[in-house]
């Protein structure tokens, strides 16, 4: 099987790399439009059967022409460029494993066409959206009667500065978006919009984590997939006690809205401001990363109220240099590409991760998860 992985980056250059160890894998493509970007990944890949392509991810004929000939693509792209990235897939008739899991239901329209084309396309197959969305699934599927499922996730630094406790791992555009954009949801089985910023928790993580904080941000797909099987679902961020609250100041002042406003006779953006200044308070002093999640799902069986719950406290890899956000969200994106290759997955169309990892898939998906290093627990309690 030929491999094209979209996008160089921090998780791109992990995907490549661990890509090229797989035996059902004769060929793996690292596409990228910065030419410095992948020499530095194929330099890193350090394998015979990987190889570089300079090429516009933003232009739609460039993608079709260079998914041409591969049997399966993995996104590892900015959030704007995943909707034409699926589009040239299913033109190409290649299937497509993205980690971005927005916009899902303009996604789902799409899945005609990719029946036709015989591609399975999967978006949000990372972490959160990922590992998280199969897990909700499989809580749910676990009770006959489910009435709540809460994902939580966050990257957090393993040495947080003041004043925001918070260290950027991918493109802080992203982040103010959890701050700026409503969250889907989902109450009494419908589709919500929540407020961002809002449904602020406490909650605590093993040590070193310790203290934090959460608030509701996108649900994604399962709001889609979920809703008609739980009465009520939401996602929700971690981060450091006091990040959301600080953050929280900054969005009721003004400080990341979009719109321009007049400066000494100059439109300025806010938000762009705010990015300039909060980079520098993000830098972090060390690459040494945790990733945490948990996903509980309440509700009844056999007469009994249940809690499942799933947590995870992943850190720096310091054995693969590999932080742990690159980890976490690639190797999902990773084992479905092998899974692919290898002919397990006889699913067709555009599904969500949920539905693909799910019945006899999942303990397997899991156990494979913990053979890379990403260990998942679970416990049941009476609620």
């Amino acid at each position: 099987m030929r491999v094209v992985v979209l996008g160089t980056g921090m998780i791109g250059t992990v995907v490549v790399r661990e890509l090229a160890r797989s035996a059902a894998i004769v060929e793996v493509v690292a596409v990228d439009a910065a030419s410095a970007s992948v020499e530095r990944c194929v330099g890193q890949a350090d394998h015979p059967k990987v190889s570089g392509k300079v090429a516009m991810l933003d232009q739609y004929d460039r993608l079709v022409e260079t998914l041409q000939g591969a049997d399966i693509a993995v996104g590892c792209l900015p959030h704007a460029l995943s909707p034409l990235a699926i589009k040239a897939a299913i033109a190409a008739g290649c299937h497509l494993i993205d980690l971005v899991g927005s916009n899902y239901e303009e996604k789902a329209e799409l899945n005609e066409q990719a029946l036709e084309a015989g591609v399975l396309i999967v978006p949000g197959a990372g972490v959160a959206p990922g590992i998280a969305n199969f897990l909700a699934a499989r809580g749910i599927e676990l009770l006959g009667e489910a009435d709540e499922a809460v994902m939580l996730c966050g990257g957090l630094p393993r040495h947080p500065l003041p004043p925001l406790w918070y260290q950027v791992v991918f493109r802080l555009e992203s982040l103010l978006g959890l701050c700026t954009k409503p969250a889907l949801a989902v109450e009494n089985g419908e589709l919500v919009k929540l407020p961002p910023l809002s449904r602020m928790e406490r909650l605590q993580f093993p040590e070193p984590v310790g203290e934090c904080e959460a608030v509701v941000t996108d649900a994604h797909s399962t709001a889609y997939t979920l809703k008609s099987k739980v009465k009520r679902l939401y996602e929700k961020t971690v981060r450091y006690k006091g990040h959301w609250d600080k953050m929280s100041v900054l969005a009721e002042l003004g400080f990341l809205d979009e719109t321009p406003i007049e400066v000494d006779g100059a439109l300025v953006s806010p938000q762009k401001l705010a990015v300039r200044l909060l980079e520098r308070q993000m830098k972090g002093g060390s690459n040494e990363d945790i990733t945490v999640l948990r996903v509980t799902v309440t509700g009844t069986r056999g007469g009994e109220r249940k809690k499942l719950e799933w947590e995870m406290v992943d850190h720096y890899d310091n054995e693969r240099k590999m932080t742990s956000m690159a980890k976490t969200t690639g190797f999902p994106a990773i084992l479905l590409a092998e899974w692919m290759a290898e002919g397990k997955l006889e699913k067709r169309g555009v599904a969500a991760i949920e539905d693909v990892i799910v019945g006899r898939h999942f303990d397997p998906f899991l156990q494979e998860l913990g053979k890379r290093g990403i260990t998942i627990s679970f416990k049941e309690e009476t609620a």
